[in-house]
């Protein structure tokens, strides 16, 4: 056997550890021409062996790293050693990858002109390197329009709080509450873009299965879009091809805010010509499936930009952010939606030209009947509360003076405790139908009190405890059941959310006697954006077509007649929230379709008292 000091006296170990490494290694003149390339530099670089032999190192460099490399050299042969330097080699195909080498200069060794390049391929760690400096550009771009976008509201409550303090006139305080009610609906269309995005990626967000009749949700839409469109002097083309009487089962929430996002960014960024929505349906898929595409003559998206327009973090141009505003991640929810109830979505666009969006999403097939069945995730009917004695644990001193406010309105009598150790003391010693629970609180958290509350004995075990926290994701909402608690209650809660608490948890003696309907402008607001005469008008127009219709419906016209004034009111009463009285009607149209009898006396009554809402904002 060959021993190992021979063997390295032979030098045959350089044909192992050279020929046949990883690494691409050269040997170059002085003046850089080639006299030597191991294997790795045809693996790597596509040469056959011996091709670059008498070739010229330099006649292979990128252009933009020439003149450094060459000033590098005339250091290298003065040198014994060198390590990292980088350059850009051609490949055979005339692509170029990134080398990192390490350079041995022969003179100083074996008094020989020439030096040892022993280059690593690093193109992939440029690469990789590259995208995360783009996308933790991207990132702070999104932060700084995040936080731009978070200031700016704020700011505004700040500074109308100021002026509300400075004895204003009656005139004066309706404006100043009106601009601040703008302000946080715009504050609360960023938090619940940011939030979704992150149930979504999660995968935390729940998707509804209930029967709707996709029209509806088109003629709200349009009603909603349409001023906007004739705002700006655009045309608002639908061309729907879904058989009018078709019902579908899924989730209309999330549907609706996927067409929502699509039309805003439609109508936010065409200056001239058109949007238009196309829907039709696709019989021949595995399941029934609604095919949507939403197109415009907008500004349009640049090539380069279209394979990151759904990414987090990602926008077309930072400048469309400052010129337009919004998160920036209304494409990312409508990605995220569609794909995780087994869709997809693409785009097409030309820069000046316009966008087209196709959305693809399964469904299954309903029937007439099914809609307006109740779903788990539909509140129970709302009935009128009694004076429930309610304790109140909270320890943020605003949010304290808000719901407590809001509870003596709704009837209730309230008693607070500031953390969870106090409002153990409190139960000790009172009785109490209802506790409204923080979470996050010191000394003892919401949690942790549930849990003792449900230890302390029999008369404890069915109070009702529902939880108050910002944290609105179905897995905070799974940790509130498991402390024991009833319910979740997400901050910010409107005065409705905690009146059909109240009437589930709380419910009072007048069971069995109809509510009047709560205007509701939330969605009217998120489609405005910052468009406060937008909010106006069409509340306006809800008054119009309020009074038109009680007034016509007072004249007893025929079921036919009734029937097209009801379907005519529909997308108003989407408009300003009142689904209530929307389902109702759906009801009524179908009871006058199929012949049988029908009353409108409530309905009339609903539409009266919704119209005095409107009348006093």
């Amino acid at each position: 056997m060959q021993s190992l000091k021979k063997f390295v006296q032979e030098g045959r170990f350089y044909q192992s550890v050279v020929d046949d490494g990883a690494d691409m290694i050269l040997i170059v003149s002085f003046e850089g021409e080639i006299h030597y390339q191991n294997n790795a530099a045809r693996k790597t670089l596509g040469y056959s062996n011996r091709q670059l032999i008498t070739r010229n190192f330099f006649d292979f460099i990128h252009p933009g790293d020439l003149t450094m490399l060459r000033k590098k050299f005339k250091r290298m042969v003065r040198k014994t050693y060198e390590a990292s330097e980088e350059f850009q080699f051609r490949c055979a195909d005339g692509s170029y990858r990134y080398f990192e080498f390490n350079s041995v200069n022969l003179k100083r060794k074996e008094n020989v002109e020439g030096l040892i390049l022993d280059c690593r391929d690093i193109t992939q760690r440029k690469k990789v390197m590259a995208e995360l400096a783009n996308a933790q550009r991207a990132k702070e771009q999104f932060l700084a329009n995040i936080s731009h976008e978070i200031r700016t509201p704020i700011n505004g409550i700040a500074g109308i709080a100021s002026l509300l303090s400075q004895n204003p006139s009656l005139d004066e305080q309706r404006k100043y509450l009106s601009a601040i009610r703008s302000a946080t609906e715009n504050l609360k269309v960023i938090i619940n873009d940011i939030l979704d995005v992150a149930s979504l990626e999660s995968g935390k967000i729940r998707f509804e299965q209930i029967a709707f009749r996709l029209n509806d949700i088109v003629d709200g839409l349009v009603a909603t879009f349409q001023y906007q469109c004739d705002k700006k002097g655009l045309r608002l083309l639908v061309d729907n091809q879904v058989a009018n009487d078709t019902v579908l089962i899924g989730d209309p929430v999330r549907l609706n805010q996927v067409l929502i996002n699509l039309l805003s960014n439609a109508i936010k960024f065409t200056h001239a010509g058109q949007v238009r929505l196309g829907l039709q349906s696709d019989s021949a898929a595995e399941k029934w499936t609604l095919l949507i595409e939403v197109s415009d003559t907008g500004i349009g998206i640049p090539a380069s930009k279209l394979p990151n327009i759904f990414e987090r973090f990602s926008q077309a141009d930072a400048s469309i952010t400052r010129r337009y505003g919004g998160t920036g991640l209304g494409l990312t929810i409508v990605k995220q939606l569609v794909e995780q109830q087994g869709g997809s979505v693409e785009v097409e666009s030309l820069e000046h030209k316009g966008s087209t969006f196709r959305v693809v999403l399964p469904f299954d097939i309903g029937k007439p009947d099914d809609v307006g069945v109740s779903s788990p995730a539909v509140a129970d009917p709302i009935k009128p509360v009694s004076a429930a004695r309610v304790l109140l644990v909270e320890d943020n001193e605003i949010n304290q003076l808000y719901a407590s406010t809001l509870l003596r309105n709704l009837g209730c009598v309230c008693d607070i405790a500031g953390d969870g150790s106090i409002a153990l003391q409190k139960l000790a010693n009172e009785k109490y139908d209802l506790v409204l629970m923080d979470i996050q609180m010191p000394v003892l958290d919401g949690y942790e009190t549930a849990r003792t509350i449900r230890q302390s004995g029999e008369a404890y075990a069915h109070l009702p405890i529902i939880a108050i926290t910002a944290n609105a994701s179905e897995q905070d909402r799974q940790k509130s059941l498991e402390a024991g608690m009833n319910d979740q209650l997400s901050k910010p809660f409107r005065p409705d959310d905690l009146r059909i608490v109240l009437e589930r948890f709380a419910g009072g003696s007048h069971a069995g006697v109809a509510p009047l309907p709560q205007i509701d402008l939330t969605y009217l607001k998120q489609v405005a954006g910052s468009d406060e005469g937008f909010v106006k008008e069409m509340t306006e127009a809800a008054k119009k077509a309020f009074d038109e219709t009680i007034a016509e419906l007072n004249e007893n016209p025929t079921p036919t007649i009734t029937a097209r004034l009801l379907h005519r009111l529909k997308p108003t009463l989407t408009l300003v929230g009142l689904d209530e009285v929307r389902k109702e009607i759906v009801e009524l149209e179908y009871k006058i379709s199929t012949n049988q009898p029908f009353d409108l006396t409530l309905t009339i009554k609903k539409l009266a008292s919704a119209l005095r809402q409107l009348d006093q904002l």
